[in-house]
């Protein structure tokens, strides 16, 4: 089923309006997508996106800035996700020991443990919905780089 029959609109007064219509609802759909895949693991998009920021600087702590700069979605509280990856005991919060006014936050075995297992669930996820070639990728990542007015890598 195309975009035209999935919103029941038969028009669009340019390619570029559908192509615009077009990531809106297929971004809408991806995120549903992971609200079911990440739901029976208690996270939100935003903290899976977190505990993968700080996988990444793992062993190293994270400041909340540096989450905030790598962070998807920009427009999260991720003092707050952070508050709530602590609660979930996935993450360690402690005041930075050269300035005191920035914290320090590091992933835990717990946390590293969940995302493993996480992991094997997103590439299951992936594989099903992933129709296309590396090619094809390649290309679709520089239009989307484009679109937002940025170089392809």
């Amino acid at each position: 089923m195309g975009l035209n029959k999935d919103i029941k609109q038969v028009k669009f007064r340019s390619e570029f309006d559908k192509v615009v219509v077009n990531l809106m609802f297929t971004s809408n759909w991806l995120k549903q997508q992971e609200f079911y895949l990440f739901k029976p693991f208690g996270l939100t998009t935003q903290q899976y996106n977190t505990l993968r920021i700080l996988r990444g600087q793992y062993p190293k702590p994270a400041t909340i800035n540096l989450i905030i700069e790598r962070m998807l979605d920009r427009m999260s509280n991720a003092s707050r996700i952070v508050d709530k990856l602590v609660l979930k005991g996935l993450v360690t919060r402690e005041t930075n020991d050269s300035d005191r006014r920035a914290v320090d936050v590091k992933i835990n075995e717990k946390g590293l443990k969940l995302l493993e297992e996480m992991d094997a669930k997103l590439m299951e996820m992936t594989g099903e919905i992933n129709q296309f070639s590396e090619e094809e990728c390649k290309k679709m990542n520089d239009f989307l780089d484009r679109f937002r007015g940025t170089e392809p890598d």
